[in-house]
């Protein structure tokens, strides 16, 4: 089956009752009589499989896990470290992992270090003899920047180290880190899977079993479980995730271009420009070019001013829904970066990082410009 047709029905096969969609199995506790594949919520749930089987099938993945938050699939694969250990992080990288690795995960004896990895060199010069995981973004957050997925693959198999990519930005639909070397796919299901901005989840994603069985057990252990009615939202968002992910790269599409000849624009990150420093690379790894961009202002004082005057646009916090959301990375998502790394990186106070919704194009278009004009 092709990519459309396993995001509907992959989960969703019509059980002994014929009903279409999987039902919500609302119960924390399962009979052993009859069987004994389910035993306890936090253990296993139908729906909760029903809705791994679907990722799993969309990322081309032999087994996957799902999660209440994206912060709780990456707390349990951080279970995989031990004290001594190292890991290599593209330097632009969600703000909670940040805080997570340097702020948390440093406590219990866990080496890392940032690296510029739209240089896949950068990467491999990292790497040490305790270098046990690569952890990777692209396009990343918030700066756009376009990983090499083959080669920092490459590198953590000769490191021996596993290979972890957060493919949240691109989504499975347009991205297949897997296909392309690596070990472990995250996601914030939040955001494009579930599409509608009304549940948070996570997920990984493997075809590694030995990997699969030690997160499973991780999982079980911490108990960061998604509920059944969390499952069931976020598998009703992966039915329309095609049709969605091709509206918000048409409009993204058609944004960026504009927004790079705005006056009060100086500079627009998406990789589906051809002045993107990694547009090539982008073009051979993705299918389109996502919904995701960042563009600076001319102005950074007059950043917080634009974001108040948008209408049709949200100034908030999140990304991959059907509205437009915009933020302001340096004092929202980031802010938890301290301000002379951030500005290091390259998240000033004029950057605006903008999740490209799927309204009318036009409409967006008139907004930002009211906002940007004013």
């Amino acid at each position: 089956m092709r990519f459309s047709t396993r995001a509907i029905h992959v989960g969703s096969e019509p059980d002994a009752t014929g009903a279409v969609n999987p039902p919500v199995y609302l119960t924390s506790t399962f009979s052993q009589r009859a069987q004994s594949e389910f035993v306890y919520g936090r253990t296993a749930n139908p729906t909760r499989r029903a809705l791994e089987r679907n990722l799993a099938a969309l990322e081309d993945a032999k087994h996957g896990l799902s999660f209440s938050s994206g912060m709780g699939a990456v707390t349990t694969i951080l279970t995989l470290l031990k004290k001594g250990d190292h890991v290599v992080l593209s330097d632009d990288t969600y703000g909670g992992v940040y805080r997570i690795f340097t702020q948390i995960w440093s406590n219990y004896g866990v080496e890392c270090d940032f690296v510029d990895a739209a240089n896949a060199a950068n990467v491999e010069d990292a790497v040490k003899e305790n270098t046990r995981m690569i952890w990777m973004e692209s396009p990343t957050n918030p700066l756009m920047k376009v990983v090499d997925l083959g080669a920092t693959a490459k590198i953590a198999r000769a490191a021996g180290a596993i290979s972890v990519m957060d493919n949240t930005f691109a989504s499975p639909y347009l991205q297949s880190p897997l296909a392309l070397g690596y070990d472990l796919v995250l996601h914030s299901t939040t955001k494009y899977l579930g599409g509608h901005a009304d549940v948070l989840g996570g997920a990984v994603l493997t075809s590694n079993r030995e990997l699969f069985e030690k997160l499973k057990f991780a999982q079980n252990a911490l108990g960061a479980t998604p509920s059944p009615f969390d499952c069931f939202l976020i598998l009703r968002g992966t039915k329309t995730l095609a049709v969605r992910m091709e509206r918000h790269c048409d409009n993204a599409e058609a944004l960026a271009e504009w927004l790079g000849g705005h006056r009060s624009v100086s500079r627009v990150l998406y990789p589906g420009l051809k002045d993107h420093p990694n547009h090539r690379i982008a073009a051979k790894q993705m299918r389109r070019f996502g919904g995701m961009m960042s563009f600076v202002l001319r102005s950074s004082a007059k950043a917080k001013s634009i974001l108040k005057r948008l209408e049709v646009v949200t100034l908030a916090e999140s990304l991959g829904g059907v509205e437009s959301l915009i933020e302001h990375p340096a004092s929202m998502t980031h802010g938890s970066i301290p301000k002379p790394e951030r500005e290091k990186r390259g998240i000033s106070d004029g950057l605006l990082r903008f999740s490209v919704g799927i309204e009318d194009v036009e409409d967006l278009r008139e907004d930002l410009d009211r906002a940007l004009r004013a």
